[in-house]
């Protein structure tokens, strides 16, 4: 049948059927065919990982904040910053 072979699919759908899966592929085409997509460079919401930065902060952890939260030294301590301004520190 046709639509199975992934040789006749659009490059952007041959490659989400090569990675996971035909039928993945068919319901991406189904939900978002004709539309412009683009996705976020941050997987996870930034709002909530910032609280979960300020949550976790000890005062003595910033380093191990920016490397397990994907973030820069200087984001975290600005992240830490702005609370600590704001009266929403938590530490």
């Amino acid at each position: 049948m046709a639509e199975n072979d992934p040789e006749l699919l659009n490059s952007v759908y041959k490659e989400v059927s090569e990675k996971l899966g035909m039928d993945t592929a068919m319901e991406i085409y189904r939900m978002f065919k004709g539309q412009q997509i683009s996705f976020p460079v941050r997987f996870f919401n930034p709002e909530r990982i910032r609280k979960i930065i300020i949550q976790e902060y000890d005062g003595d952890n910033i380093r191990l904040l920016a490397v397990k939260y994907g973030y820069s030294e200087k984001t975290v301590r600005r992240i830490i910053s702005d609370s600590l301004k704001s009266g929403k520190g938590e530490y």
